[in-house]
């Protein structure tokens, strides 16, 4: 985020209505809402991140055990963990609650 000169970009009868509450100060406009993105949709994270949890789940299911992705990814065991189950709680809701070990679901 970078900084921006309040006479730069807004009306004078505005920024001296602004000094009113924070003369000299800095100030942070927050972005509406429907301009908002969530985290790591800007710089692409959120989509590798799901790559890569995908990535785990097709190893784990191939055969992998926790240790070994743990090991190979970085990742604590719990967090390998985590990531599967988050993969069979949504292949569930999907699927309508239907009780499955995922070791038959489509990746």
């Amino acid at each position: 985020m970078s900084y921006v000169n309040a006479e730069d970009v807004l009306p004078k009868k505005l920024v001296k209505e602004i000094q009113k509450y924070v003369d000299g100060q800095l100030i942070y406009i927050p972005r509406k809402n429907e301009n908002s993105l969530s985290w790591g949709e800007k710089n692409g994270t959120k989509e590798k991140m799901a790559e890569r949890n995908q990535t785990i789940v097709k190893n784990y299911y191939s055969g992998y055990n926790i240790e070994e992705l743990s090991a190979a990814y970085y990742l604590s065991e719990k967090r390998i963990k985590g990531i599967i189950h988050e993969y069979e709680s949504s292949k569930k809701r999907k699927l309508g609650g239907e009780e499955n070990t995922g070791k038959n679901m489509e990746i």
